[in-house]
């Protein structure tokens, strides 16, 4: 899945297999919710966001653009709210996420945002916290993917329906949802989720794109 996260240029063996198991044990329904086919699904959502947020890939990339996942562990240019930029799979970014998540993970995050991008399996808690957690208005990724999550009426009339489409809107639906055609970064990851489901065994399922929900306010 994940076979170029050590290639030259990519620092991205710093994410292994141990370390996400031993992060995943920590959240006992992720990946363990509901029959085989919804827990596989909601697996490769989890990697197609998360590849999507390291991708290293490009257009004519060895293998496709959607194999080059978990390429980068901290931010490009680290220019987002230094020193609390992107780090880990979910690319953890501002000192409010690290101090919720510090919380959650009793770890001392703001103070030690680095321990993000130095420790793989604290890296992996914070992208599966975040996967777990719904945050104001804006339901978890998980409730999205296992059928937790019923559109409210102004959920409806902003067009957010469930589906994968709904966790771009999540992640980064500021500036890529609500467009009304699919973005480049909206279209990257609806890649690399179908490719983890053709992996995985399973199809993937309606409403792949957001780019007729409008964003989440003061997203």
């Amino acid at each position: 899945m994940l076979s170029h996260r050590g290639d030259n240029g990519c620092p991205g063996a710093f994410y292994t297999y141990d370390a996400f198991i031993q992060a995943a044990g920590k959240f006992p329904d992720f990946g363990t919710t509901g029959d085989d086919g919804m827990r596989r699904r909601e697996l490769a959502a989890f990697f197609g966001q998360t590849s999507h947020e390291t991708n290293g890939g490009w257009a004519a990339a060895p293998d496709g653009p959607f194999a080059w996942g978990y390429c980068f562990v901290e931010e490009r240019g680290q220019q987002t709210d230094p020193p609390y930029y992107g780090r880990g799979p979910i690319q953890l970014t501002h000192e409010y996420n690290y101090e919720q998540a510090g919380q959650a993970l009793q770890q001392d995050l703001v103070g030690n945002p680095g321990l993000v991008s130095s420790d793989p399996v604290v890296s992996f808690e914070t992208a599966i916290w975040f996967w777990m957690t719904p945050q104001g208005a804006k339901p978890s990724c998980h409730a999205v993917m296992t059928g937790g999550w019923m559109p409210s009426a102004d959920d409806s009339s902003a067009g957010r329906v469930p589906g994968y489409g709904l966790l771009t809107n999540i992640i980064n639906g500021g500036l890529e949802c609500g467009q009304g055609q699919q973005t480049d970064g909206d279209a990257n990851r609806v890649g690399y989720y179908q490719r983890y489901c053709q992996m995985l065994g399973v199809t993937d399922d309606d409403n792949l794109s957001c780019e007729n929900q409008k964003p989440y306010p003061n997203n």
